[in-house]
């Protein structure tokens, strides 16, 4: 595979995860086997522009969506990248290329009381439940990515000290405090987990009923499942919930910059995005409570 080097690349050197590195892979092998197919060519670095815009025609025609093409697009822009970091190439044929605009949907947060009432539906019996609890609890009270919740491993979680360690993006670790109604479920969870434990655990703290770690479409699901009966909203999944807690804290009026440290986000910028839903709340309340805006009534 012509690109075999690049692969290892980011994964020994960049330290990109597995998920994120079979993306790389799939997006591609996707361009290769275009242009094997089209221009009976082999040789990634031999082609041009024209030959990447065909390619990228192709993926829009396809049915895809601008967002998921120009995420493509970025893939191969870092192979070339790479090719021309390690001398293999001297001009990128995507050196003059413009990301598709695409249209900024905002998330829509749960409200307080969705949460409130799905936590309220979970039974904290039996090991499925308590666990499905727990995912719910940790993803509201810490706004941790799903990626990061599958990986936790028993040694990053601190009972006595209330505090969570999260391998974010780019392997950056960072120390999430716990509320104690969290550390309480957590007990919980952790009593009945010894009871699915086993030699392939591996020893991460979120586990299947088979005692194997949980993987992306359960987790998925699980949350998805539990929000779909209470809350009406399009999207129900956990970047919801972490979009949730981001939101409720902000309303709450936590500082923009310690909401950024827990969501593990590198510039405010990517947090800002947050601020939208909690300048709507501020702007509801602002209208209800200031005297020139409220109703009088009969002196």
């Amino acid at each position: 595979m012509p690109h075999t080097q690049f692969l290892e690349y980011l994964e020994f050197e960049k330290k990109y995860s597995e998920h994120t590195i079979t993306a790389y892979r799939k997006d591609l092998l996707s361009f290769s086997e275009f242009i094997a197919a089209e221009y009976d060519s082999n040789d990634l670095t031999g082609v041009n522009y024209s030959q990447v815009r065909s390619w990228i025609v192709n993926l829009v025609e396809s049915g895809l969506s601008n967002n998921s093409v120009n995420r493509k697009v970025s893939s191969l822009k870092s192979y070339y990248k790479f090719l021309q970091k390690t001398k293999q190439l001297e001009v990128s044929p995507l050196a003059k290329h413009k990301s598709m605009k695409v249209s900024k949907k905002l998330q829509i947060p749960f409200s307080e009381d969705e949460v409130g009432e799905a936590l309220g539906s979970l039974s904290a019996e039996g090991f499925e439940e308590v666990r499905n609890k727990l995912m719910v609890e940790i993803f509201y009270s810490t706004g941790i990515r799903r990626s990061e919740l599958i990986n936790i491993k028993l040694s990053n979680v601190d009972i006595y000290g209330k505090s969570l360690k999260v391998l974010g993006k780019g392997n950056k670790e960072r120390y999430i405090p716990l509320l104690s109604s969290v550390v309480d479920t957590l007990k919980a969870y952790l009593a009945e987990r010894k009871e699915v434990e086993n030699s392939i655990s591996g020893g991460y703290l979120f586990l299947t009923s088979k005692g194997v770690k949980m993987y992306d479409s359960l987790v998925y699901r699980t949350i998805n499942n539990y929000f779909r009966g209470i809350s009406s909203k399009l999207k129900k999944s956990p970047h919801i919930l972490r979009h949730s807690f981001a939101t409720h804290l902000l309303n709450q009026g936590a500082h923009l910059n310690a909401v950024k440290e827990l969501l593990g986000h590198s510039s405010l910028a990517a947090t800002q995005v947050y601020t939208h839903n909690s300048m709507a709340e501020l702007n509801r309340v602002y209208k209800n409570a200031h005297p020139r805006n409220r109703k009088k009534g009969p002196s």
